[in-house]
């Protein structure tokens, strides 16, 4: 479906390293794919039943911790709201969240004559809670006339925090993209981090992709040539690895400013994805993520990593009442399969 690009001819690496308002960047490192970059790996797809099961088990933890086996046994009377406020509120779903939900609960329960599926109407609540959060990726859509409007690259910038899951997911969105028939180049900007360029190659390696890097030096650096990389060979999808690092971190959070705008630089417009990963154990505090990460580079959307775990889902509640960014994707396990778009009711069925 990618070959459906109306690509022009690309300038060169040279004339855009030759650009006036950026230094010349340190030699760079290419580890090239293991096999031509043509040869497109075969789509590995799981039964959409299969993601369900997995989905539901991932959301376990969230799921005994709301305890509505035992708390829609009978009538949604206050009683049992006041409850299952407590119930959400402990599943990270912060007091907005938790409150519309509550209202919206009341008004259904009301709107059926007091009878009806608790259960249900949850689900139902959840799905329209969680709707905004369910846009499609640009990347993914099979549309042709969608994928025709697209640039070329399609450059996306992936940030987070320390141990969020970030060059794993990169791995992943990388496979799930070449899934969908993208050529992909995967840009090594994570500089600081001990064997963080090691990391990223061997998932290159995996996948058949491309990776550029440098052995230390400016990250920026790094992204400029790899943007520029992808545009002399026409790559359908340059994926920039950053530095983890805390939105407290005043002086890292500038060097992630400076490098997006080097990748403007490098490619007028972008880069056209700004992506920030979120570790689903780390509650309500991934609200103040969102929070500090958007204000710093105006995110596209989130990938919300770890919800097998000891995760409480809840919190995506809260990002869709605090700060509804889409949810492009969830995951819920180590394999490289595991990072799947995020569709609300499916969510919210597994939750509940």
């Amino acid at each position: 479906m990618w070959g459906l690009f109306k690509k022009k001819t690309p300038p060169t690496v040279a004339e855009l390293v030759e650009s006036p308002s950026i230094a010349a960047p340190a030699p760079t490192v290419e580890i090239p794919a293991t096999q031509p970059a043509a040869v497109a790996l075969p789509a590995v797809v799981e039964e959409k039943k299969g993601w369900l099961d997995k989905l539901k088990s991932g959301l376990t933890a969230t799921r005994n911790k709301l305890g509505l086996n035992v708390l829609f046994a009978g009538k949604l009377d206050e009683d049992t709201l006041e409850q299952l406020e407590a119930q959400l509120l402990m599943a990270d779903c912060g007091m907005p969240a938790t409150q519309h939900l509550l209202d919206d609960l009341r008004k259904r329960w009301k709107a059926a004559g007091g009878t009806g599926d608790p259960r249900a109407m949850l689900v139902d609540a959840l799905t329209d809670l969680l709707m905004p959060l369910e846009q499609p990726f640009a990347v993914a859509k099979e549309a042709p006339e969608a994928l025709n409007a697209l640039p070329v690259p399609f450059v996306i910038m992936i940030a987070g925090v320390n141990g969020a899951g970030k060059t794993t997911s990169i791995g992943k969105l990388a496979k799930y993209l070449q899934g969908q028939g993208a050529s992909v180049l995967l840009a090594a900007g994570d500089t600081f981090r001990a064997a963080a360029r090691e990391q990223l190659a061997i998932w290159g390696e995996r996948n058949n992709v491309t990776v550029i890097q440098q052995a230390g030096g400016d990250p920026a650096a790094v992204m400029f040539d790899a943007v520029a990389a992808g545009k002399a060979r026409g790559t359908d999808v340059v994926m920039c690895d950053t530095a983890g690092r805390l939105p407290t971190q005043l002086n890292l959070m500038e060097e992630l400013k400076k490098a997006k705008r080097v990748i403007g630089k490098a490619m007028n417009g972008a880069p056209h994805e700004v992506l920030l990963v979120l570790d689903g154990t780390t509650g309500q505090n991934a609200i103040a993520q969102v929070k500090s990460f958007d204000d710093a580079l105006g995110l596209t959307g989130l990938v919300m990593t770890k919800l097998d775990g000891s995760a409480k889902g809840g919190v995506i509640c809260a990002i869709a009442k605090e700060r509804p960014i889409a949810l492009r994707f969830i995951g819920v396990g180590e394999g490289i399969d595991d990072l799947r778009p995020f569709v609300a009711r499916e969510f919210a069925e597994a939750l509940v």
